[in-house]
């Protein structure tokens, strides 16, 4: 069990999340898949390339360069305005999704954020990973590239080694064979004034830089000579730099394969989300005072029923059975393609209420509480049970 941390990070996020929003609105030709960009006034001459398909890459075709010579280089481009609006729905829709597997997300860009996993055995975390990898791409229609490591450097290192629509790692004994044989300035935050520094110092890899003496570097380039140097030998202490107006609630949905009729198969898919949505709460050292249930139909009409208890719970039985109960009483009978639960008005603290049963609703609290933590101890020994 070590610290995790996920780097997300969206593969031609512009260009795939115009593809993708073409695509739902009924167009037939995905523009990833022919030499395509998203650029600015292209009769201005001042428009640039934002965004590229890999097809517009094949001809040469660069982010940054300007788009008539980007039309140069491939005269059957095309070019597709940028639409920030458009954008901003993707990158939101990708956040709340996230928010399905931990509460602290650090958003570093519109199309990228750290995700801090907690403590997780390595193969629990790569499975995790392959699961948001392939749940986004069937979700929203779009790819991403995760790296996964034990700080946010190598995290974000890992992500961009391995593209488009790829998991890749980086752990420490993994440091000098995926990155000392790289360019140092593929390193990051090694711009090109450092580059030009450390190549005077006849440094022209990240494994040189490595392997340099930290107080020489540090003594050229001063405090950043210190952080890339640590960088290099794969250091960092930054934490994930979460917001905690974001931790407010805990939610889980799944979207069903088929339409759901039946109850009980209803309450079955409900049981799985409790166990999931109440194992982050225990994880987090959380508890809730609310619990709701959301319920979207196969025409995509949606409704949703929330309870506020007295004494807040981080239990699956208890979470479940209220969760069943709201269900219950809201549904109205129709084909189920979505259900999710949601849990809100967190604390940090349990109190419970004294009443006359205080004593035998402790005991139960208890065993309930016990029952839990084996389960939890079984899934992190053994995976999802």
């Amino acid at each position: 069990m070590e610290k995790i941390i996920f780097h997300i990070d969206v593969n031609s996020a512009y260009l795939s999340w115009s593809a993708a929003d073409k695509l739902k609105n009924g167009e037939k030709l995905d523009i990833r898949l022919v030499p395509s960009v998203i650029g600015g006034d292209e009769n201005s001459r001042r428009g640039v390339v934002l965004a590229k398909s890999d097809k517009a890459k094949y001809y040469g075709i660069i982010t940054g360069e300007s788009l008539y010579s980007a039309r140069k280089k491939c005269n059957d481009l095309i070019v597709i305005p940028p639409n920030f609006k458009i954008y901003e729905e993707y990158s939101k829709n990708m956040f709340e999704f996230l928010h399905n597997y931990t509460p602290y997300i650090q958003k570093y860009s519109i199309d990228e954020c750290f995700l801090d996993m907690g403590l997780n055995k390595r193969e629990d975390a790569l499975k995790l990973a392959e699961i948001i990898r392939k749940e986004i791409k069937e979700k929203f229609n779009f790819t991403v590239s995760i790296g996964v490591a034990t700080n946010k450097l190598l995290a974000k290192m890992a992500s961009e080694l391995k593209k488009p629509d790829k998991v890749n790692t980086i752990f420490k004994e993994e440091i000098e064979m995926k990155l000392w044989h790289l360019p140092v300035e593929e390193l990051f935050m090694v711009g090109k004034s450092a580059k030009k520094a450390l190549n005077l110092m006849y440094i022209y890899t990240i494994g040189e830089l490595a392997t340099s003496d930290k107080a020489l570097i540090k003594d050229k380039l001063k405090s950043m000579g210190e952080l890339i140097w640590n960088y290099a030998n794969g250091i960092d202490f930054s934490k994930v730099e979460y917001d905690e107006e974001d931790i407010k609630n805990i939610s889980n949905e799944t979207t069903l394969a088929t339409d759901l009729l039946h109850r009980e198969k209803a309450h079955r898919v409900i049981l799985e989300l409790s166990d999931k949505v109440s194992y982050r709460l225990r994880k987090n050292n959380k508890y809730c005072y609310s619990i709701g249930i959301n319920i979207k139909t196969n025409e995509f009409k949606s409704y949703s029923h929330q309870k506020k208890i007295l004494n807040p719970t981080n239990s699956t039985k208890i979470i479940y059975k209220i969760a069943t109960e709201l269900f219950d009483k809201c549904w109205k009978g129709e084909p189920i393609r979505l259900l999710g639960i949601n849990l809100s008005n967190l604390t940090d603290t349990y109190i419970e209420q004294l009443s006359l049963l205080s004593l035998k609703d402790d005991n139960e609290r208890k065993a309930k509480g016990n029952v839990d933590s084996v389960l939890d101890a079984m899934r992190e020994k053994y995976g999802k049970i």
